[in-house]
């Protein structure tokens, strides 16, 4: 996924801006992260408020398994739905919920 795609991918929130990151890229809009790549997967940033939309869209959460302690880590993000993947109109509301969620992390 190059630049130019997520551009118009996530139209419904310009100006986007990028950095890479951990070996991937981290997406950003008024300076708060909204989504990232990571290992050639687009992941949406997600909460509480928006988990049972995003698990009602087929989307999974990025979940790790923590080497020292054995236990599973839970990540604020989600795999971005199949079926919103090729329009900007499609991918709009899941971009909202996304910043929504970038929004209210920056508040706490």
């Amino acid at each position: 996924m190059d630049e130019d795609f997520l551009r118009d991918l996530f139209a419904s929130i310009a100006p986007l801006s990028f950095r890479k990151m951990f070996g991937g890229l981290g997406i950003y809009t008024d300076g708060l992260i909204f989504a990232v790549i990571l290992k050639g997967e687009l992941m949406l940033k997600g909460d509480e408020q928006c988990c049972e939309q995003f698990e009602a869209a087929g989307m999974t959460r990025w979940t790790y398994n923590n080497s020292k302690s054995g236990k599973k880590v839970l990540m604020p993000y989600w795999s971005a739905p199949e079926q919103a993947m090729e329009s900007a109109e499609d991918m709009a509301p899941f971009a909202q919920l996304a910043f929504a969620a970038a929004l209210r992390a920056k508040k706490t």
